[in-house]
């Protein structure tokens, strides 16, 4: 399981002292320290970053600790996308020219990468339009918040619902 911290984003470490020590399953203060990890969180500030672990005994569940600018399964941070997305709202702009700045340059993204990021936040507005019919605010041409980058944890807040009669 991933539980997401406020942190700042220039920061690369998470401090003991931010383990949450609450697990979200029982409920009960058992969270203890269960070892770090290394993860790529490519963007200007970052190549790596350390990430905390945690278990919870009584549940037997092992949690992963993030920021809340790393998704959980990506290499590149939000901000590091967020940049992508301001980039191809350029006039006359390109894939190829879209690529965001990163601290190691070896490790920028492909083309191909930044267009399936576009791709995921169209889609995302694609399915808030025709869920709430309301959110007609938002268009492709719209800055994103950090949240939209998170496609899963989209999908968990806003589960789609069957209609009834």
């Amino acid at each position: 399981m991933i539980l997401f911290i406020a942190l700042p984003e220039r920061e690369d470490k998470i401090p003991l002292k931010l383990l949450p020590r609450t697990c979200p399953l029982c409920g009960g203060r058992t969270i203890i320290g269960h070892g770090r990890r290394v993860k790529q969180a490519h963007d200007q500030h970052h190549e790596r970053i350390g990430i905390r672990r945690g278990l919870c005994r009584p549940c037997q569940k092992t949690f992963t600790v993030l920021p809340d600018w790393s998704p959980p399964s990506g290499h590149y941070s939000f901000y590091c996308r967020q940049q992508a997305w301001e980039l191809l709202r350029q006039p006359h702009s390109i894939w190829e020219r879209c690529v965001p700045d990163v601290a190691d340059t070896t490790q920028s993204p492909e083309p191909s990468t930044v267009r399936a990021w576009a791709t995921r936040l169209v889609q995302l507005g694609t399915l808030l339009t025709v869920k709430f019919r309301k959110a007609a605010n938002w268009r492709a041409s719209t800055s994103p918040t950090i949240l939209a980058w998170d496609w899963d944890a989209i999908r968990r807040i806003l589960p789609l619902e069957a209609r009834s009669p």
